[in-house]
């Protein structure tokens, strides 16, 4: 009963948005000019003008989330020098009511809002301003009005003095080079521009044209090798889908900035995406980092800005955005990352199965599976997405990284569906199932997805495409909405992936670190659920003095002793509190139960057919 009352509810919301779109693009456009009197400073001038406002108060704000992110950022603390004016220049008074608020009345009906603001950091979250360009992301730059979210909008950027910069974004373009323009709010704050001295190179695949905006200290044939390998990306991902979507400007545009001062970061957005990097695309593994990053990257261009999970649409400037499908629109995406790479002849078949190792690793031994789903997991990033906060956490036993978790299910979905269909059906069909239903139909206004996606919906997809809605059921309930690992050793053994114990047979205390520069082993984190050490009642900020009798002060100690045991021997633990309490107990001694993943022709037997078959369909290139 709740679908037709969901289905009529959508179509008038939309019917909604469409009226108020239509009757906001009849009055005068938003509009912003950026200045840059001091890039050496690392600040920006903006005047924002704010026509047709009415005369009661405008509550102008500054932005506390940012699209692709999921915490916190509150950039409003990097404003200052804020004034406002009516339209005939006259100031204006501007409370401060909240830390991300100014309320404005105005006399005339326009409001104008000048203001600074600092930005130094080189990634897809913040303002970054120096003599070599202006990095933006909006949300980190941009005021914006209450009531006018559905307002077209009209930015000038004004390039400082004597400079020679030029832009490249995702902004519409209009015949003057310096000036672009946003159907509405949405669209503008997920529109970042690259503002300074960058080499450009583009290409074109499936119709579509792609522009790559490097900012970086290398040489130009650098530059064209680059964006050689990122065209073998597009055209490997455009072939999951068949198609690419229809980019509003026209373009996709790559925002890459890889500089000394960069952090390393990569953020998602509709028509674009930015990629930062503190190093070289001429150093060969900062190389491989980076395309790596443009796998996953450019994956959102579906999976995220169309193919969009519901509690991110529309998105909320003011508030935390919390969804439950982050394991599928990141997870999913880091897990094509490295397939993408392995079809794109850019990684060897030993870097996919270290990679798929981590994340199998990291999801079958994690104690974080036990008290918490890969649905719950998602439903964290609100929190982890910001860092890690000032007061301790116990994230490192409780937590799995939703992109890990989700890759790992990628992986285990996309073989099972290989496997129980006789290669028939993959992960592929799933995602164009899920582009088809609820990407490429579009959504009511530039930048808006119609229909966000629920985890329901999700599994309902799955059923559809495998063709037996209780294989979905119960893959979602053990291994989305439960606790249960997937059988990887079975399912990588069809593609000639052996699946094994690093160190078999070798004893075992956990994955605990450990600091042997003072009178003992002093453990600096929380050692993790279930682990023997845990077990025997050692945490975070206790020193192991002896295991067995043997005085632990070195690395070679420790191996010593678990050389000298088996797993299931128990032996005496004397360690002391961070209370200064002296402690004597036992530690059961377990199997390492780490794994490897290593192709089969690696050890010394030979590759089968039907396993090179299996192999080539999953990681060769498509066309």
């Amino acid at each position: 009963m709740s679908r037709p009352f969901r289905s009529t509810r959508v179509v008038l919301c939309v019917a909604l948005l469409l009226v108020v779109a239509g009757a906001a693009s009849a009055q005068a456009p938003v509009s912003y000019r950026l200045t840059f009197p001091a890039p050496e400073h690392h600040w920006m001038q903006v005047e924002a003008t704010f026509p047709d406002a009415g005369r009661t108060p405008l509550h102008v704000y500054m932005s506390r989330t940012s699209p692709g992110r999921y915490a916190l950022h509150e950039f409003a603390k990097n404003v200052y020098d804020v004034q406002a004016f009516d339209g005939a220049g006259q100031p204006l008074a501007a409370v401060h009511s909240q830390p991300y608020e100014w309320d404005v009345q105005s006399g005339d009906g326009t409001v104008k809002v000048s203001y600074r603001v600092y930005g130094d950091r080189v990634d897809g979250t913040y303002l970054a301003v120096d003599t070599t360009h202006a990095h933006i992301n909006m949300p980190a730059a941009l005021m914006w009005a209450g009531g006018l979210d559905m307002r077209p909008i009209r930015v000038e950027f004004v390039p400082p003095a004597g400079s020679h910069w030029k832009v490249a974004t995702q902004l519409h373009p209009t015949a003057d080079p310096f000036v672009f323009t946003a159907g509405n709010l949405q669209y503008l704050m997920d529109s970042p521009a690259e503002f300074g001295t960058f080499l450009l190179r583009t290409f074109t695949e499936g119709g579509r044209t792609f522009r790559i905006a490097l900012h970086e200290q290398g040489t130009a044939a650098e530059a064209d090798a680059f964006a050689a390998d990122v065209h073998k990306i597009v055209r490997q991902e455009g072939a999951v889908y068949g198609e690419f979507p229809d980019y509003e400007p026209g373009t996709y545009t790559f925002l890459s900035d890889y500089l000394p001062w960069a952090d390393f970061d990569g953020m998602e957005h509709r028509n674009s995406t930015v990629m930062t990097f503190r190093g070289s695309l001429g150093n060969p593994e900062q190389r491989i980092e980076i395309l790596n990053t443009v796998a996953h990257e450019f994956f959102h261009c579906w999976n995220v800005e169309r193919i969009r999970p519901a509690g991110l649409e529309p998105f909320s400037f003011l508030h935390l955005n919390m969804a439950s499908s982050l394991w599928l629109a990141e997870g999913f995406t880091s897990y094509y990352q490295t397939v993408f790479m392995q079809r794109a002849g850019l990684a060897t078949m030993a870097d996919t199965a270290q990679a798929y190792e981590r994340v199998v690793n990291a999801v079958t031994n994690g104690s974080g599976r036990q008290v918490r789903t890969a649905e719950q997991m998602s439903q964290m990033a609100p929190y982890i997405d910001g860092g890690q906060p000032i007061d301790r956490t116990n994230w490192s036993r409780t937590v799995i990284s939703y992109y890990t978790w989700g890759d790992a299910i990628g992986l285990a979905l996309d073989l099972s569906l290989r496997e129980r269909s006789n290669g028939r059906l993959t992960l592929d069909d799933f995602m164009r199932a899920m582009w088809r239903k609820y990407g490429k139909p579009g959504g009511p206004a530039e930048g808006l997805v119609g229909h966000p996606y629920t985890i329901d919906e999700a599994r309902e997809t799955l059923g559809e495409v495998a063709g037996d809605p209780a294989f979905a059921n119960e893959f979602f309930r053990r291994y989305i909405q439960g606790h249960d690992v997937p059988d990887y050793r079975t399912l990588l053994s069809a593609a000639g992936l052996i699946v094994r114990p690093i160190h078999p047979g070798r004893a075992w205390i956990g994955n605990v670190r450990l600091d042997f520069s003072g009178d003992g082993a002093d453990v600096d984190a929380l050692t993790p659920y279930g682990s023997p050490v845990y077990e025997a009642g050692i945490d975070e900020d206790d020193t192991i003095l002896s295991i067995d009798g043997r005085k632990m002060t070195s690395e070679r100690a420790l191996a010593s002793v678990l050389a000298a045991h088996k797993p299931g021997d128990r032996v005496p633990v004397m360690f002391v509190h961070r209370d200064g309490q002296k402690v004597s107990a036992t530690i059961a001694l377990a199997a390492d139960p780490r794994l490897e993943i290593v192709p089969v022709e690696k050890t010394g037997k030979t590759l089968t057919a039907a396993e090179q078959a299996f192999r080539e369909s999953w990681l060769g290139p498509k066309h």
